[in-house]
């Protein structure tokens, strides 16, 4: 085989494995062997290698005999909050980290069915509360462009696994950035398609109502086809939209006329500009900005005018609902159990207070806050009411653009340990992301540089509802005539 598979795209393996150049389960076992030279990354909490090989070999007999699709023998690895049949799904918790799931979620079948190979599931934040990758039980997650920063969260895990060609491509969920945000901290492009676009079913629930799956890749082009393969409706998801899913990758190269992004125009929200954004984050942008309008677009000002709130507003929300939906975790079904309790009620608080981390323990004592009597009114529903607010908002600036632009995160990656301590300079993190999950609307970031220390910049598209189309054109299109996406960590090229 030849030594440079890390850096081929999907289409190019694809290619290469209907031509015989090389089989699965040789691909599977490259990557794997990727993995296995990779520790200090701490990207996996597990490596599912005999199950790799096991289905690297169907999938060459899927190709032997005419069925296979375009992800057919692709490796990738799964967050590790999509259950996986006879695998531990841990969601990074000590909770979980003896629980074997005895199905696949939606995402993981429709993958598998289409002839993906699972190399693993990736390191998180736990229970996906996190913007570092740092509250894992298992131990921080690492940037593979500089291994002292931290990868993003909560989808770090995978981040870092993308970023440094453990795998070509990862499954990955936002509930408030945690797909956008570590794909700017690791040079990637990441896509949370809209609210109930991709089903949620065997996805473990963090806040039901933003929630969202979606993917971490390199480029446009393989977030397109892995995107298209895990979208649909799904009967077993309430939430899941009833919608046909577009060819994604078709329509990457769909005409436009005149060219290009011809026609298209970018709204830039005076809101993602302004002070608190690190001065080379909002060089790149502006330059990468420059480059959309040489294939076309024009841009436009607009206004969110209540997004500055989407912080606080996220933080009544998101913990209301990951409280109720963490009460499962109990001792008396499954996952962890504290091993001596004098009777019911001890169990329960010895179980949750071993089980569960710092964060996670802080936001669901939030979430009951929020709910009890007495202060539902005062924050939740004032936080209802302020989410359609900010809904609204981004339907008057639609109403002026077709896809909305700015930084993906107000600074480049920091250091480990840096923002342990202050949880509000870590809810911050944030603060251009989370509104998207608010309103339901798909976002992408795009990498389009690096400051000056060698870490990646970001950039975020936003499109209207249902529209990831749009997203991934912009995307495809800028990475047609630059190459930041292209670009490797030195250590692991």
């Amino acid at each position: 085989m030849r030594p440079a598979l890390h850096q081929n795209s999907i289409a190019e393996h694809a290619r290469a494995l209907r031509a015989g150049e090389y089989s699965c389960v040789e691909l599977a076992e490259y990557f794997l062997q990727r993995i296995a030279a990779a520790p200090q990354l701490n990207a996996f909490i597990t490596v599912t290698a005999e199950e790799s090989r096991a289905q690297a070999k169907r999938a060459d007999q899927m190709l032997a005999s005419g069925d296979a699709t375009l992800l057919t023998g692709i490796p990738l690895a799964h967050k590790d909050l999509f259950c996986t049949r006879d695998v531990l799904t841990s969601c990074g918790s000590k909770m979980l980290a003896n629980f074997i799931a005895p199905y696949d979620a939606t995402v993981v079948e429709k993958l598998s069915a289409a002839g993906a190979v699972m190399l693993g599931k990736n390191n998180m934040d736990e229970f996906a509360m996190g913007s570092s990758c740092e509250t894992s039980f298992y131990g921080a997650a690492r940037n593979p462009w500089n291994t002292d920063k931290v990868p993003g969260g909560s989808s770090g895990g995978g981040a870092a696994a993308v970023a440094a060609r453990l795998v070509p491509v990862a499954t990955a969920t936002d509930t408030g950035g945690s797909i956008r945000q570590p794909a700017a901290f690791c040079g990637l492009t990441g896509i949370k398609p809209s609210y109930g676009r991709v089903s949620r079913y065997g996805m473990v629930a963090f806040a039901s109502s933003l929630d969202q799956g979606g993917v971490l890749a390199t480029n446009a082009d393989d977030a397109a086809i892995v995107l298209q393969a895990m979208s649909g409706f799904d009967p077993r998801d309430s939430t899941s939209l009833q919608q046909d899913v577009p060819d994604y990758a078709a329509e990457l190269n769909a005409p436009i006329d005149g060219g290009a992004l011809a026609g298209k125009t970018i709204g830039l929200p005076r809101q993602f500009f302004g002070d608190g954004v690190a001065g080379e984050v909002a060089e790149f942008v502006e330059l990468a900005l420059a480059e959309l309008r040489k294939l076309g677009a024009t841009t436009t000002p607009v206004d969110l005018p209540n997004i500055s709130a989407g912080i606080p507003c996220y933080y009544v929300l998101a913990p209301a609902e990951a409280s109720s939906n963490l009460a499962r975790f109990d001792g008396v079904r499954y996952g962890h159990r504290a091993a001596e309790y004098a009777d019911l009620t001890d169990m329960y608080e010895k179980t949750r207070g071993e089980g569960f981390g710092m964060e996670v323990k802080r936001r669901l004592m939030l979430g009951a806050y929020v709910l009890s009597s007495g202060y539902y009114d005062a924050y939740y529903r004032k936080a209802q009411q302020l989410r359609r607010l900010i809904h609204d908002d981004f339907a008057r600036a639609f109403a002026q653009c077709d896809v909305l632009a700015g930084p993906t995160t107000p600074q480049t990656a920091f250091a480990l340990g840096e923002k342990t301590t202050d949880p509000v300079a870590m809810y911050l993190n944030d603060i251009f992301t989370n509104g998207v999950n608010l309103a339901g609307l798909p976002g992408l970031s795009m990498p389009v540089g690096f400051d000056g220390g060698g870490l990646p910049v970001g950039m975020q598209l936003i499109a209207p509802y249902l529209r990831e189309d749009i997203l991934l054109r912009v995307a495809y299109e800028y990475q047609r005539v630059t190459d930041w996406h292209q670009k490797m960590p030195a250590q692991f090229s």
